[in-house]
């Protein structure tokens, strides 16, 4: 990849190494430093980069967390948006600079060059903010070095990405040490396992003491929540359903409350104008009810359910392939204890076998009396449609907004929202 600073060359690409060109060297292109030394090149590490870009006119905000990133993240940059601001979002939906998508889905978080690639592109539309995931694979690759945050947001740790960090342990340990500096922070204190340098911390809670805490919720066909700050009393209404979301929303109106000192009133104003984020607690249809949402590990596919305690749940899901596989039958243990039905299918099986993986979650359902195992989705997806009642949610879990199914190293377009609209039209037109 190429920045290009001042008319100089700056890549992390030996390839692409021209006269006066200077190699950005990283843990992830170590290996090719030599080829870089003997062609003369100038060499510099990744991190100082920001001496050649000058970023301040622009504050970046990182956000890290097993769930609740891209939720959270957008949240910010469309309050942000409503508030006049013009912003750049960076995540797992892709790059984003003032409401138009710039790039398509991608890594959570790019290569230490992609940032800067970006931060560049949003100084140059005149942004004001950069909010980006931050994920644990990116803090441990040291993708963010160099990156002078204005700040950093903790949602929560639970299990994740454990074919990469091995243990819960060192994965908890990666993320805790995205908040071990002194830069401004802002952290969900109800998740006891965050640990975080005090200085400079704000916080956020549903049950303690805290910066921003909430005092009052009520859960019916929209979300009220009231919270204090600094003794005031503040408050918003949300269509976006789950205690989960009241957790990203107030992370959302404290970031923008810490990075902006705008007033509580307006922060909580732009977010009643907020309607949700695409492929996360999104409602595709109303009648039969139907959501989709990202959730993709036994924690956030609990939060999930437990949402809907007044609704028969009809749970769709499966789980990726070369990924951490000790999860599926803990995600299907999950299943089995919130759900009425449960279909069982096929999730970006990769290079592993789709039916070894729906056997992995099996595993975790004692009583399998109530489970229906369909390989293909879209079928799965017109099994599970096929249950409803007027008493019934279907919750549609793994892919969120996905456009693609991933098998073997081969990407097929499939939507989960897509697939449903149609198997409902075709039921429309019957009828």
């Amino acid at each position: 990849m190429k920045l290009i600073i001042n008319n100089k060359i700056f890549t992390d690409n030996t390839n692409e190494l021209e006269k006066d060109s200077i190699f950005v060297l990283s843990k992830n292109n170590e290996k090719f430093k030599d080829i870089a030394i003997n062609g003369g090149f100038e060499i510099i590490e990744s991190k100082n980069l920001k001496n050649y870009l000058d970023m301040s006119s622009i504050k970046i905000v990182g956000i890290t967390g097993t769930n609740g990133k891209t939720t959270t993240a957008t949240t910010i940059y469309k309050i942000l948006l409503n508030l006049g601001y013009k912003v750049a979002l960076q995540g797992t939906r892709g790059f984003f600079i003032n409401e138009n998508q710039v790039e398509d889905y991608s890594l959570t978080t790019p290569v230490q060059i992609g940032n800067f690639v970006n931060i560049q592109k949003a100084i140059e539309n005149s942004c004001q903010f950069f909010v980006m995931e931050v994920s644990s694979h990116a803090i441990s690759q040291n993708r963010v070095e160099g990156l002078n945050f204005a700040l950093k947001i903790h949602t929560n740790i639970t299990r994740d990405h454990l074919d990469y960090h091995k243990t819960i342990e060192e994965y908890i340990d990666v993320k805790n040490s995205f908040l071990s500096d002194e830069s401004t922070k802002l952290v969900n204190i109800d998740d006891e396992v965050l640990k975080y340098n005090s200085k400079n911390a704000f916080t956020y809670s549903l049950k303690n003491r805290a910066n921003f805490q909430v005092i009052n919720k009520t859960i019916e066909n929209i979300m009220s929540v009231e919270f204090i700050n600094e003794d005031k009393k503040y408050s918003f209404n949300t269509k976006m359903m789950g205690i989960f979301n009241i957790y990203n929303l107030m992370a959302s109106i404290a970031a923008v409350f810490i990075t902006t000192k705008r007033a509580l009133d307006d922060i909580c104003k732009a977010v009643e104008n907020f309607q949700s984020v695409s492929g996360r607690m999104e409602i595709v249809s109303q009648k039969p009810f139907i959501i989709v949402d990202f959730a993709h590990t036994p924690d956030g596919m609990d939060e999930v359910l437990k949402s809907f305690p007044n609704k028969d749940i009809i749970c769709v899901f499966g789980a990726g392939g070369n990924r951490d596989s000790a999860k599926r039958p803990l995600m299907g243990k999950v299943a089995k204890k919130y759900s009425k039905h449960i279909v069982v299918t096929s999730d970006n099986p990769r290079f592993e076998d789709p039916k070894k993986i729906i056997e992995d979650i099996l595993a975790g359902i004692d009583d399998k009396s109530n489970v229906i195992v369909e390989e293909n989705r879209a079928e799965a997806l017109k099994k599970a449609i096929s249950l409803v009642d007027d008493k019934s949610v279907v919750l549609v879990l793994g892919k969120g907004d996905e456009a693609t199914q991933i098998v073997g190293d081969k990407k097929f377009e499939f939507s989960d929202k897509t697939e449903i609209l149609k198997i409902l039209n075709k039921i429309k037109t019957k009828n």
